[in-house]
């Protein structure tokens, strides 16, 4: 019985080895060094967020999805027009949970290569005192 829970919890350990996304996911101080290169950030929450929080500074606002969680109809083809597949892109939101849905949709099926999502989002950038500009 010992090993068969054994093997049971060797197999859920291997599983989870599988979950690793395909787009890399940085903290704040990755965020930092990749801005000072100057890869695009695009915040993609909805305006009243921007307002509520402000946003990272040279952030490019483009709201992915509705209230409702549908897809905002000007996303896709804003997007596609203004970062090229083979282009580092940065993309945030209030967590991250957004943005991980987003860069898996970004690399899996519409074949971008250098995708960052913010892990924890705007909300852990702000709960480590950086910067935010509002307007």
């Amino acid at each position: 019985m010992l090993s068969r829970l054994f093997a049971i919890a060797l197999s859920l350990f291997a599983l989870a080895g599988c979950g690793e996304p395909p787009y890399s996911n940085v903290d704040n101080a990755q965020l930092k060094a990749l801005l000072e290169q100057g890869v695009p950030i695009y915040d993609v929450r909805r305006p009243e967020e921007w307002r509520q929080t402000g946003v990272v500074a040279g952030s490019h606002k483009l709201t992915f999805v509705d209230g409702s969680g549908r897809l905002h109809p000007d996303f896709i083809p804003t997007f596609t027009r203004e970062v090229a597949r083979e282009q580092a892109v940065i993309v945030i939101c209030r967590t991250g949970n957004r943005t991980d849905s987003l860069a898996r949709e970004l690399v899996e099926n519409m074949g971008y290569t250098k995708v960052y999502n913010v892990r924890n989002g705007i909300s852990r950038w702000i709960g480590e005192g950086n910067p935010v500009v509002r307007n």
